[in-house]
């Protein structure tokens, strides 16, 4: 569920000596081959023209689903240190960002940023204190969970859509927005963004971050684009395709803004998605194996490019090592923050500064941690499912025969999955393992490899998986036993990652925040 980031930076000729202005857009669950750069039947000429004249980042690594992937980009920090390696947060779950936690529109708005938030949050929304307008946004538009109907604006029958600002006198003010029902939020949001880069009081650095719910499920568009963007496309995939392509003319538009209003000459751009498409569903990861919910490369490497005339070099693939979690520590310097002047301490981040590796395709890491779950961190059971599954499916791991079924409990997975330059290691026990996208969904899925004696397109599995992925990005070649030292090499990093986990504790599961046909907030500090 984070779907694509689109990362606008405002720089002077001189890097660095001047606070840029920043836009963040995120697209949900785009899959990894579904631009037109990347030979996609799905139009796309902004992306396309944005990237086409930009870097394109090639190992940027997000997370396999929403909220560990916003978590890590709004907080610079692994999901093992925010505890959100227990995966995304149900609509009554009291969870949220931890509140010690110094959030990105925070760390901007200490050093004088104008901070708006437009779109999808889905990080905590059980008190209020963990909602967008007291995490550091002057202004939000949008929804606090991770889903809605698109023209509907509800999830379960009560909506989800409001504006958030403070009044004259420091009040927050909360506008459930329910008059704007049948309009379709891609357009909302995109002409919200387009409305606050034109107001802007360029005396003072702007952030904005925009979040679409597009492409996600449910799967809805207006008629006349479906037509309009893709009537050669057919069957299921032609409302996702549209989708995108609405989301891609929002991005155009966006662009034109930042030009209209002086800004374009000191704009890097910065475009990526939160995780890939859905397995065997409309969304193509092609020629990447799996897709969201499985750290394979198709539901774990963003579609991603940096767009900016301030770049050294562009006009091609750098393929330097990057992570969600970089975007912070970068814009944190772009912004001459000092940490230990703020008014909560710096936790530790785990992003570096990539400035310098995206602008002159200078190395900056070696190693990234996917994700390392250990049941012993995790004191909570899982759970109700949202709020119309409620029963609980245990999952037994001893068997790769078992297949996913909605519900299905993941507590007792124990797994790690990282990567240290061109070599990926998968090991432990309810890995979840899927096959390949096909080209531009015009070909049969391909299932995934035979397991006694049975195919298992979409599994949990045990065991020891090492992919090389210089020669293999399609991680077919399993080579653990041939290069039992990497193996060794990279299981010794565990431990350290492991003392950083953040226990997940036990929390309760409420509907007290579907009162009068309204998502709110139903806890208090």
């Amino acid at each position: 569920m984070w779907g694509i980031l689109l990362v606008l930076v405002s720089l002077p000729n001189n890097a660095y000596t001047k606070q840029p202005n920043i836009v963040v857009i995120v697209a949900d669950d785009l899959g990894y081959q579904d631009v037109g750069f990347r030979g996609s039947d799905i139009l796309t000429p902004n992306i396309d023209r944005l990237a086409g004249q930009g870097v394109i980042l090639e190992n940027h690594i997000v997370s396999s689903i929403c909220s560990p992937a916003r978590a890590s980009l709004m907080t610079g920090r692994y999901g093992i240190r925010t505890g959100f390696w227990k995966g995304n947060i149900k609509p009554n779950e009291e969870f949220g960002l931890g509140l010690d936690e110094t959030l990105l529109p925070e760390m901007l708005k200490r050093n004088g940023y104008k901070t708006h938030g437009v779109g999808k949050w889905h990080l905590g929304m059980h008190t209020w204190e963990h909602t967008p307008p007291k995490r550091g946004f002057e202004t939000w538009f949008g929804m606090f969970l991770g889903e809605q109907g698109y023209f509907s604006h509800k999830k379960i029958g009560r909506t989800d859509l409001r504006e958030n600002y403070y009044d004259l006198d420091g009040n927050l003010v909360d506008n459930v927005r329910k008059d704007l029902k049948g309009k379709y939020n891609t357009y909302l949001y995109t002409d919200k963004s387009v409305e606050l880069v034109q107001n802007h009081d360029q005396t003072k650095p702007f952030f904005l971050y925009l979040a679409y719910t597009a492409p996600h499920i449910p799967h809805e568009v207006p008629e006349e684009d479906a037509d309009r963007f893709a009537s050669h496309i057919l069957g299921k995939r032609r409302n996702y395709a549209a989708m995108v392509s609405v989301m891609d003319e929002g991005v155009g538009k966006i662009a034109d803004a930042l030009t209209n209003n002086g800004m374009m000459e000191n704009t890097i751009i910065v475009f990526t998605s939160d995780n890939g498409a859905y397995y065997k569903s409309v969304g193509s990861n092609y020629p990447l194996r799996g897709g969201k919910s499985s750290f394979l490369e198709g539901g774990v490497r963003g579609v991603t490019f940096v767009h900016s005339p301030l770049l050294q070099k562009s006009g091609y693939t750098n393929t330097n090592l990057h992570h969600v979690t970089d975007w912070y520590a970068t814009f944190q310097k772009l912004a001459g923050d000092k940490p230990e002047e703020g008014s909560k301490a710096q936790l530790p981040i785990d992003g570096v500064d990539i400035w310098r590796s995206a602008s002159n395709d200078e190395p900056c890491r070696d190693e990234i941690l996917y994700e390392l779950r250990d049941p012993s961190k995790r004191l909570d059971s899982q759970g109700r499912r949202g709020l119309k599954n409620v029963k609980k499916y245990p999952v037994q791991l001893k068997t790769t025969k078992m297949k996913f079924r909605k519900g299905d409990s993941r507590d007792a997975q124990e797994f790690f999955v990282i990567r240290w330059k061109n070599w990926k290691l998968l090991t432990g026990s309810g890995l979840e393992f899927q096959g390949w996208s096909p080209d531009r969904g015009l070909k049969e899925y391909r299932n995934f490899v035979n397991y006694n004696g049975e195919l298992h397109p979409r599994s949990l599995v045990s065991g020891t998986f090492l992919f090389d992925l210089s020669t293999d990005i399609r991680e077919e070649h399993n080579v653990a036993d041939t290069y039992p030292n990497i193996v060794n090499s990279l299981l010794d990093k565990k431990q350290g990652y492991l003392d950083k986990v953040k226990v997940v504790e036990e929390r309760n599961y409420s509907n007290a925040g579907m009162a009068d046909g309204v998502w709110k907030p139903w806890v208090e500090l």
